[in-house]
């Protein structure tokens, strides 16, 4: 058996125990995802074969998400925080000249929404129909004198102008003091889809994008498949670079007559 024969042979060796050892690596960071995780309860507390347990209410409170007579967010919301697109629900389901967008009147000083503009097959419409305001401002509403009669009245009756009329009515105004979403109608032409909504200050139920975003958000790598390329790349590398030490600078073995 010659000199060369033998460090073949010790690398083969060396390499073998490598894969055998990142293999071990593997299995380890696979256990290692899967003991030490736990389960992740409802109530908000995770236990494992560890022994540690945390607890927690699992609970994030928006502010309450109500002012006045705001709405609380439901399933597929978001309560509170504000800067997100308003969680209206199925508000302006029926609203013909909704058309999604909600117009920033917070740098106003004035802001006013129009009774009586052309929409939902005549002048049976507020415009805008969605308006953003800040809180303390005062929002007046000012009848065109078209398609009347019309009043305003909040869902939760925080406001009201009183009974339906035409020139005579108004203006009305209403002076917000509590951050949410407010939605309104005209009495006798609410079926036809004369609502509008105003939304005030920051905290105020959103609608949940699932990423803070138009889009989805940023995929998210599990911490055991982390944990398990970290394993199995030191591994091969410990394997590789150990395997050219001894290639290159491997130590004479002593040559060996084949028998």
């Amino acid at each position: 058996m010659t000199r060369e024969t033998t460090r073949r042979g010790f690398v083969t060796g060396l390499v073998g125990a490598g894969a055998a050892g990142a293999a071990s690596a593997t299995a380890a960071a696979q256990q290692t995802g899967t003991d030490g995780g736990g389960t992740a309860t409802g109530g908000g507390t995770a236990t494992g074969d560890g022994g540690g347990t945390a607890t927690g209410d699992g609970t994030a409170d928006g502010g309450g998400g109500t002012a006045g007579g705001g709405t609380a967010a439901g399933d597929g919301t978001a309560a509170g925080g504000g800067g997100g697109q308003p969680d209206f629900g199925d508000w302006f389901e029926d609203v013909g000249n909704y058309t999604g967008e909600v117009v920033d009147l917070r740098d106003d000083s004035d802001p006013e929404v129009q009774v009586g503009t052309e929409a939902n097959g005549g002048a049976f419409g507020f415009g805008p129909p969605a308006v953003h305001v800040e809180n303390g401002a005062t929002l007046t509403w000012t009848w065109t004198g078209e398609g009347c009669p019309h009043n305003v009245v909040e869902q939760e009756e925080v406001f009201d102008s009183g009974e339906p009329g035409c020139e005579g009515v108004g203006p009305f105004e209403y002076t917000f003091e509590e951050d949410g979403i407010y939605r309104y109608v005209c009495d006798p032409h609410e079926q036809l889809g004369m609502k509008g909504a105003v939304v005030v200050g920051t905290d105020y139920p959103t609608v949940d994008t699932g990423g803070g975003g138009d889009g989805p958000g940023i995929p998210q790598v599990p911490d055991a498949a982390r944990t398990l390329g970290v394993a199995t790349g030191v591994a091969m590398a410990a394997t590789l670079g150990l395997t050219y030490l001894f290639i290159k600078y491997g130590g004479d073995y002593g040559e060996f007559e084949e028998a």
